[in-house]
């Protein structure tokens, strides 16, 4: 009986070694292959910048990154800040102005880095009073993340959000345009946040590496506890 009791104990803890370890080296390897096509996504989506068009207050939806180019006026009143922002270890916001095209179509510019000095006073920017010709980045509304508390405090916004100038109408798009040409525009803060393919590359090869030391402990440690067989995992 001791014997039997034995060998099922025996054969319980080697289905859980091979078990727990193939899962280990499944999912490095899992790991390693979603971190590709991410790199691969990247590249896409770099690419799309890169080639993105230059477009004049274009009718439709532009695409990520294109160049816009708009004549009108800004809409000073109804500027608001986006909070928070960082420029060289400066601490400050952006400035975001409702413009009206001659199309009569509303878009809004982000303009900019304004330095606030850590100060929280309602600030306050010049913004030119006539008809002007700007041009940008194009950035698409999505996803704005995790938001704790109320997006609006006073002139100050948390995130981008097209609804706070909902008195005004209906945006031509939903998205903005970061200001990159023309009068009224500050000091760039923005730019897209893309993490280089050559990074996910590397967390790939990462994953991949982990996957083979697993496989290999797997093996090894088999081997040494006498939990396979001989043909298991041979040198």
């Amino acid at each position: 009986m001791s014997g039997h009791s034995t060998n099922a104990r025996h054969t319980v803890l080697k289905k859980i070694w091979w078990l727990g370890w193939s899962v280990l080296v499944s999912l490095g390897i899992a790991l390693g292959l979603w971190q590709w096509q991410r790199a691969e996504d990247k590249r896409e989506y770099l690419d799309a910048l890169a080639s993105a068009p230059r477009l004049e207050a274009p009718a439709k939806a532009p695409p990520e990154g294109a160049e816009i180019r708009l004549e009108g006026e800004f809409l000073a009143q109804h500027t608001l800040f986006l909070d928070n922002r960082v420029v060289e270890g400066r601490v400050g916001v952006a400035v975001l102005t409702p413009f009206r095209s001659d199309d009569d179509r509303l878009w809004l510019i982000e303009r900019g880095f304004k330095d606030m000095r850590a100060s929280r006073a309602t600030p306050s920017v010049a913004t030119p009073p006539e008809h002007v010709e700007i041009a940008g980045q194009w950035q698409a509304a999505g996803d704005r993340g995790l938001l704790l508390g109320d997006n609006r405090e006073g002139q100050r916004l948390q995130q981008i959000d097209l609804s706070a100038w909902s008195d005004l109408g209906k945006f031509a798009h939903q998205g903005w345009i970061h200001q990159q040409q023309g009068p009224g525009r500050l000091t760039p803060w923005w730019e897209p946040s893309v993490m280089p393919p050559s990074r996910h590359i590397g967390y790939a090869v990462q994953w991949w590496g982990l996957s083979l030391a697993a496989l290999v402990v797997m093996c090894l440690g088999a081997r040494y506890l006498g939990l396979g067989k001989r043909s298991s995992c041979k040198q």
